[in-house]
């Protein structure tokens, strides 16, 4: 499958925009992914092993941050995972 890596993480990844991975559920893949770029498994998860609140993960076009399980949903090798870190911020402008 496909992980689609977002501008701030690719320097994590040697400036890949996308990673092919294997893995028959998105854990698995996640997995794979950083067992490959070993860097970026701090940037998604905590110290407890838990994906960070700010991470947000899509599967093809569904955001899935919200299933009970995310990490054991199943994938097909066709599937493309987004990983799309949260933005805060903003500009205040005059109201």
């Amino acid at each position: 499958m496909k992980i689609n890596i977002p501008t701030p993480l690719r320097a994590y990844t040697g400036g890949e925009q996308t990673v092919s991975v294997p893995g028959a559920t998105v854990g698995e893949a996640l997995v794979q992914l950083t067992g490959a770029y070993p860097e970026l498994r701090q940037q998604l998860y905590t110290a407890e092993g838990k994906l960070r609140s700010f991470v947000n993960i899509y599967l093809n076009d569904d955001d899935i941050r919200y299933l009970p399980h995310i990490e054991s949903t199943p994938v097909e090798e066709s599937d493309e995972l987004s990983i799309i870190p949260s933005i805060a911020g903003g500009c205040r402008g005059n109201l």
